[in-house]
């Protein structure tokens, strides 16, 4: 049975960056790296967490396919809209300052979007749409990345798992904040369930003959076997997810400059991932004042919230209430990781000379 460690975030930050560091990443951009993934192991979201930490990024900057310093270049600006290179650096990194950009330009033209090629995987997607909410903003964030979905009719990955994020303030209401694959679920749910030992949902994903599989083996990156779109089969509408994918491939591939589909490299290849990312900052005192805005937001939310439940169900839940509950209960007792998430930080960081001595909590 798989075992849950907790530990306290500031010292598994403190690992990341000497990790990063170790491998010729400035402390000041590791210490980005390490607050996202954390993040998303304090809000349940284990499979972007630190199990990615060397299986993706210390793997690609040990083979030298991925910039251990991230320069992020301007290649066109206007008075709304921001087109970045990112220098084959991390995405994290790029997609943080791009979307700290994108608010910046914002604040005085209302809206703005930017987009970023030449990218690399940029932890969730949530992340950089949320940082939108405390400038009183909407917050949109999209990315590309290598093919693991397989479109609806189709037996092979040609499609990203392309998430979507959107957050938008509330007043006294958790915000609303949606963060979704375009698949049924991204990769790394499905390498949590192969670290456990267990068995995957059906319509999850398919095995190399197209046929719908409970092994999370042969639903694997590179290898055989793809993803399904959201919506699982064509019987339950998954050309829906599948127009989704393509729609995100649009915005942040062709619309950056970036690779689209197959193009997109997968970690473990020999060469640039070459991703891009699609970011948007909407301020929305310049449609209307900011209270009257929260206010109806909550009381959607309550609306929705208090309809009437199904049999045998007591709550209804808003896009990232969830993850809100999760963090402010992991803040409080630890962030979580899996024990062979742990002993994967301890041989990796033993073995480029970056000992693991984040302390349990307990």
């Amino acid at each position: 049975m798989a075992k849950i460690i907790r530990f306290k975030k500031q010292d598994l930050i403190d690992y990341t960056i000497k990790f990063m560091e170790k491998l010729g990443v400035p402390a000041g951009d590791a210490e980005v790296v390490g607050d996202i993934l954390i993040e998303a192991d304090l809000r349940g979201v284990s499979s972007h967490g630190l199990i990615r930490l060397s299986s993706y990024y210390g793997n690609r900057l040990k083979a030298g396919y991925m910039n251990p310093e991230t320069i992020t270049k301007v290649i066109k600006e206007t008075g709304t809209t921001l087109s970045f290179d990112g220098g084959n650096g991390l995405g994290q990194v790029n997609g943080y300052r791009a979307m700290e950009a994108c608010i910046e330009k914002a604040k005085t033209s209302n809206i703005a979007v930017a987009t970023v090629n030449h990218s690399n995987h940029y932890g969730i997607a949530g992340y950089y749409a949320m940082m939108a909410l405390p400038h009183d903003m909407i917050g949109i964030s999209m990315t590309n990345s290598q093919p693991l979905q397989a479109p609806t009719f189709g037996r092979t990955a040609v499609l990203g798992t392309n998430p979507i994020a959107v957050a938008a303030p509330s007043d006294k209401e958790y915000p609303y904040v949606l963060d979704m694959a375009t698949s049924v679920v991204a990769i790394g749910k499905i390498k949590v369930y192969e670290k456990k030992d267990e068995k995957i949902p059906m319509g999850w994903g398919l095995d190399d003959n197209g046929t719908v599989t409970e092994d999370p083996k042969k639903v694997q990156s590179g290898g055989p076997g793809a993803l399904l779109p959201l919506g699982s089969t064509e019987e339950l509408r998954s050309y829906k997810g599948y127009g989704l994918a393509l729609l995100v491939d649009i915005l942040c591939g062709a619309l950056s400059g970036a690779s689209t589909l197959t193009d997109v490299g997968f970690p473990h290849e020999p060469r640039e991932s070459d991703v891009g990312h699609f970011f948007m900052a909407i301020k929305i005192d310049a449609f209307r004042p900011i209270i009257d805005f929260k206010s109806q937001i909550d009381r959607m939310i309550r609306l929705l919230k208090d309809s009437p439940k199904a049999a045998g169900q007591e709550t209804i839940y808003i896009a990232g209430e969830k993850e809100y509950i999760a963090a402010e209960e992991n803040r409080k007792n630890g962030v979580p990781l899996l024990d062979k998430i742990v002993e994967e930080l301890t041989i990796n960081g033993a073995s480029i000379g970056a000992a693991f001595d984040a302390r349990p909590i307990g």
